[in-house]
């Protein structure tokens, strides 16, 4: 699994919007200068997570995007799932319920599913508060 650069962006794009002030509507293109990611791909990844209510936004002067909820509530994995899709390892592991025809019978399943916990284990439980913290050390 390779996370693209839309999903490192948008973790950046979420941290940079919940280390500014709490309240306050920040303008992409200043995200974009300071993460030095260009203004249109930063469209294309906000879009996503203005759909998925991740942030709100206002048009006009002194308008820009804020975050919808405190930095506590996003995880790392909730972020990456709306950018990258599943984060599963293998196809089989993509929905809940396992149809391959192999299933029963693969040895390999098992070595797929421990690395997809340790994946879950990881981006679910690391938030934009966390990541907020370790910026300010």
């Amino acid at each position: 699994m390779k996370i693209s650069t839309k999903g490192r962006y948008a973790l950046r794009l979420m941290l940079d919007l919940a280390l500014c002030e709490p309240g306050k509507y920040v303008a992409l293109k200043d995200v974009a200068q300071r993460q030095q990611i260009s203004v249109k791909y930063l469209e294309q990844i906000i879009s996503v997570l203005s759909r998925a209510g991740c942030v709100k936004s206002v048009r006009g002067s002194g308008g820009g995007y804020m975050l919808t909820k405190s930095p506590e509530e996003y995880t790392v994995g909730m972020i990456l799932r709306l950018t990258e899709g599943s984060l599963a390892p293998v196809q089989c592991l993509e929905f809940e319920h396992n149809d391959c025809p192999r299933a029963d019978s693969c040895v390999t399943l098992g070595v797929w599913e421990k690395l997809y916990d340790a994946i879950k284990n990881v981006v679910d439980n690391i938030t934009l508060a966390d990541l907020v913290n370790d910026s300010k050390r």
